[in-house]
């Protein structure tokens, strides 16, 4: 199970079988559907699409297939290379485009890779219209351009820069408060192309930059997940060089977490918290993210006497919520920022210049600045699917096990206890099952997502 269809794009390991990998005939099939889904959402005589892709090893090759199957359509495409896809998404606003792709498996291991697909806001599409292009690649009735008819490539190197300007224009990010903090950085680029943008960022800052891994090689150092097992190095080199913070995203620059000057994490989930805090400080309103993110983010807002709501799992869920409740600010516990103020988009970049201007604001170190959030505790952990196994049966088990909890059942199984809740759930970017858990203490996380784990395995008789 290596090809993955989802609301996160079309997402598999490279190599291996049609229709099981991704293989070169299926990023062409799929790139095909997107426009021909394309020509009838928007019915005009000329398109245009960016295409943008993060460093990992099969991304020229998967962006050149791309790119070529959208000219043979009569598509013109915008070539923004190596990018990051809060970029891309800008890019697609700034071209006035009819859509977007990025080439990227965001946190997934250098193996795979994936085309995520917007539309000409520069947002991921939603449910029904990604449904729409899954039925027209399994339909096989497209229709190519003419010779004389066929699309162009333009490249355009610019956009990193041009997504930077957007972030230093914003009205909260504080350049000149940043400039005169003289913070000392460490970045960890996961030898993806956050090694280009966030450096370049930081240094437009005013700020001390200490490059790790910051190659666009797509030779990833570690796991490229940005959690706390996988950055040892990140740790090492904040205390070597006696840094204020570390700064760590994953391979496409969506997901954004902080190391503190002891060398210790943040907290990915308090990444949106903080944002939270400084931007509601100043814009008071609601917020939202999603079920699988920290209590927390409920607590700051409430705070400022705003309201907050969760969302199923997924950027374009969020999105979506996000403007039913005009929000200030909203995202994923999972370090994604989305600040409509910049674009409804998961932004790092964003999240950066939003962080450094709360840090500069307050004056504290990153520690103290941990300290005055309400201190909550989330286990992560997964269970690899096995062919044939049955989750939405294992799933209304569990359901019907916990009926008289508070349930919510619009993205798996959320159980809300008391002091703590665990959510159970497929997940949309890989073959597994996700148990996330938040409890007061560590080891309350632990037991209880170990627990729900045992659970799973009765139920299903692994």
């Amino acid at each position: 199970m290596t090809l993955i269809k989802s609301i996160s794009g079309i997402r598999g390991t490279i190599g291996g079988a049609v229709g099981d990998n991704l293989t070169p005939i299926d990023a062409v099939k799929f790139a095909s559907a997107y426009g021909v889904w394309l020509k009838q959402n928007r019915r005009k005589e000329h398109y245009r699409v960016v295409v943008g892709r993060d460093a990992r090893i099969s991304g020229k090759m998967m962006q050149n297939l791309v790119m070529n199957t959208l000219i043979g359509m009569g598509i013109d495409v915008v070539d923004i290379g190596l990018s990051t896809t809060p970029t891309v998404e800008v890019a697609v606003a700034l071209e006035h485009a009819d859509g977007g792709i990025i080439l990227t498996a965001s946190h997934n291991p250098k193996q795979w890779n994936a085309l995520k697909l917007l539309n000409e806001k520069g947002e991921f599409l939603d449910a029904e219209d990604g449904a729409k292009i899954l039925e027209i690649a399994e339909g096989d009735s497209m229709t190519f351009a003419e010779v004389d008819d066929l699309g162009k490539i333009t490249k355009n190197k610019a956009y990193i820069d041009l997504h930077i300007i957007e972030v230093l224009d914003l009205d909260l990010v504080n350049v000149k408060a940043i400039e005169e903090a003289r913070f000392k950085v460490v970045v960890d680029g996961v030898n993806s192309t956050g090694g280009i943008a966030i450096p370049l960022l930081l240094e437009r800052l005013g700020v001390h930059v200490i490059k790790i891994h910051c190659e666009p090689n797509g030779y990833f150092p570690h796991n490229p997940e940005p959690l706390k097992e996988h950055l040892g190095d990140l740790s090492e080199a904040v205390k070597k060089h006696n840094a204020d913070l570390g700064i760590v995203v994953d391979p496409d620059v969506d997901r954004l977490a902080f190391m503190d000057e002891n060398g210790d994490m943040f907290g990915e989930e308090y990444t949106l918290v903080a944002c939270a805090d400084y931007v509601l400080s100043r814009t008071p309103g609601n917020t939202v993210s999603n079920m699988s993110s920290t209590r927390a983010l409920r607590d700051v807002t409430e705070k400022y006497g705003g309201t907050y709501e969760a969302s199923a799992v997924g950027e374009v869920n969020v999105v979506k919520l996000m403007k039913k409740n005009n929000v200030v600010i909203g995202g994923e516990g999972n370090g994604g920022i989305i600040y409509p103020d910049a674009h409804y988009g998961r932004d790092a970049l964003v999240g950066v210049g939003l962080f450094l201007s709360l840090l500069a604001d307050k004056n504290m170190t990153v520690s103290e600045l941990r300290a005055t959030y309400p201190n909550y505790f989330m286990s992560k952990k997964k269970i690899e699917l096995i062919p044939g196994l049955d989750v939405d049966g294992i799933l209304k088990t569990i359901q019907e096990r916990y009926k008289n909890e508070n349930l919510t059942t619009i993205d798996g199984v959320k159980i809300d206890f008391p002091e703590s809740w665990v959510h159970l759930r497929k997940s949309n970017t890989e073959p597994i099952i996700r148990i996330y858990t938040e409890a007061k203490s560590q080891k309350e996380a632990d037991d209880l997502a170990d627990k729900f784990i045992a659970e799973i395995g009765e139920v299903a008789k692994l």
